[in-house]
């Protein structure tokens, strides 16, 4: 099962990544975000973001403190990260609504965490794989996480176009004013 789990998330996060690198390499014939975002779309979204969330999840449980983590890292750190980024996440969330966090046309957000980081979704999401992987301290959690990383990284640089297009002026204001990530 634990095989399986792994061949899942990192096939999802391998999609998901050729999705996103097809998507800045053709951009008129992008993947995400979608060109219209239809009744299907929080399926293409959100089915993929929480299967890799629920793998890593399940790893995590699986090979639960099988790497010599010390306690006090795993959860003075590991911890935190998942609950900050969490609260970021939502806080964010509720700000936009479900279907704009998942492409739909929305406005362009520039306050909140907005005013610190043109991804702070990005960031957070990131913190709490990385929370999730040291708290776990599961070595096919790592594995796994590691490769929904390199998603969350790599998602902006799709975005950042279609964002110029939607919003112009306005976009083009806000991205020099404000950094990618941190």
């Amino acid at each position: 099962m634990e095989g399986f789990l792994v061949i899942l998330g990192l096939g999802v996060a391998a999609m998901t990544l050729a999705a996103i690198l097809w998507s800045i390499a053709f951009p008129d014939r992008r993947i995400w975000p979608p060109k219209r975002y239809t009744t299907l779309t929080p399926f293409l979204v959100w089915v993929p973001t929480f299967t890799l969330f629920g793998v890593l999840i399940l790893l995590g449980v699986w090979g639960w403190a099988d790497l010599a983590i010390p306690s006090w890292l795993r959860f003075g750190v590991g911890l935190p990260l998942i609950l900050i980024g969490n609260v970021v996440v939502w806080m964010e969330v509720s700000h936009f609504g479900v279907p704009q966090t998942g492409g739909a046309k929305g406005t362009l957000r520039t306050e909140g965490m907005y005013r610190y980081s043109r991804n702070p979704q990005y960031i957070a999401d990131i913190g709490i794989v990385i929370g999730w992987m040291i708290l776990s301290a599961a070595p096919w959690a790592m594995v796994v996480g590691l490769a929904g990383i390199v998603v969350l990284i790599a998602a902006p640089f799709s975005e950042e176009p279609w964002l110029k297009d939607k919003y112009g002026s306005a976009f083009d204001n806000y991205s020099p004013r404000v950094r990618r990530f941190l």
